[in-house]
């Protein structure tokens, strides 16, 4: 029997959330293998460190992150007999930054090549250094044996290819707005694209988040647990009031319930979800770019930028702790260099085709 789609099949999923049946998304953090149950045991090590680092009031994301990472290296030492923090020297964290080196792209990265991607590579390193570090601050070590490692270089990327306004609007129109499942998500892609934010940010924005008379929405704990006010823009804020009188009513299972868009399920979107839904739209749409919802938000930035808004300004509104970070959207905006170009370039001046132009001939 197909599964029904749009809005006849809310039903269906409210019917299972009321019944406590399970979600879709991630799955449950895999447990650390076992390494013994002294002081210093690997296992033992991870766990004093993630419970540190929660009590100094790093996320629950940063926190799962680091969880991953030395999950693979404990894993990676156990299958070598190296279950102790006191038996990793520096020959065996060199051996295993060799072994990363080597091993094959995960599923979820987007490297074709044949290794992990430098960037991966380096946040797997960074966290096993910080973790040795501050088992040494902590006296468990006498030395810290990662002190001497290197890690990979950065890699200097550019942001995605950002949309045009013409994709946008393409993007945009595969919504049907008949269905209030097609309304919200219309309503979300403005969002994402008018204000920037990230899909976790989306995710978790509450009823009282959006301003409708200023124009703006507050995006609370938001990378690095910080808040900030952004722009919404008049288009984006009619398309959430549309939102909120057609389809959220017909979505809530619980009145108590705050979070401003909600799922089939009746609560708030896993931000894995909303990447899996932003490309099937960007297919529907027959856009052959690559991305989701961050895809939304190099392209408010770009937009911006071109536009003449002040990289400041731009900063702001994506959230960015550091200026440097938005800068590099100064070097995929090419629209002033190319009028530069067109006014100062002798080449580009010239309207006299070469000699050998075939079409004169």
């Amino acid at each position: 029997m197909a599964w029904k789609k749009g809005f006849a099949a809310v039903a269906k999923l409210q019917e299972r959330a009321l019944a406590g049946g399970k979600r879709g998304g991630g799955g449950a953090t895999a447990a650390m293998p076992p390494t013994g149950d002294a002081p210093d045991a690997l296992g033992e090590c991870a766990r004093m460190w993630c419970e540190a680092d929660a009590a100094r009031g790093f996320s629950p994301q940063t926190i799962a992150s680091r969880e991953h990472y030395l999950r693979k290296f404990i894993e990676w030492a156990v299958e070598r007999d190296v279950r102790r923090a006191s038996e990793v020297t520096r020959p065996v964290l060199e051996a295993y930054q060799r072994h990363i080196s080597r091993i094959p792209p995960e599923r979820h990265t987007r490297g074709q090549g044949e290794h992990l991607g430098w960037s991966v590579q380096r946040k797997r390193m960074h966290c096993v250094k910080d973790w040795f570090r501050w088992l040494t601050r902590r006296d468990v070590l006498m030395h810290n044996p990662a002190s001497e490692i290197e890690l990979p270089r950065r890699e200097k990327r550019l942001p995605a290819t950002a949309l045009t306004p013409d994709e946008i609007e393409k993007l945009l129109a595969v919504h049907d707005l008949a269905d209030p499942l097609g309304v919200r998500n219309r309503a979300m892609c403005e969002v994402f694209y008018s204000s920037g934010i990230r899909r976790a940010e989306l995710a978790h924005l509450g009823l009282s988040d959006i301003n409708p008379e200023r124009g703006t929405l507050t995006v609370r704990q938001g990378k690095g647990r910080k808040d900030r006010v952004v722009a919404l823009g008049a288009r984006a804020g009619a398309w959430v009031a549309r939102y909120l009188a057609e389809a959220r009513p017909r979505l809530s299972l619980d009145a108590r319930e705050q979070t401003l868009f909600l799922s089939g399920y009746g609560g708030a979107f896993n931000p894995d979800a909303l990447s899996r839904m932003m490309n099937i739209w960007m297919r529907a749409a027959g856009l052959a770019k690559r991305g989701s919802c961050h895809l939304l938000r190099h392209t408010c930035a770009t937009h911006m930028l071109e536009n003449g808004a002040d990289i400041r300004y731009i900063q702001q509104q994506l959230g960015h702790a550091n200026l440097e970070t938005t800068a590099i959207y100064t070097e995929v905006t090419i629209k002033k260099l190319l009028e530069v170009h067109a006014r100062c370039h002798p080449s580009a001046q010239s309207e006299k085709p070469p000699e050998n132009d075939p079409e004169k001939k």
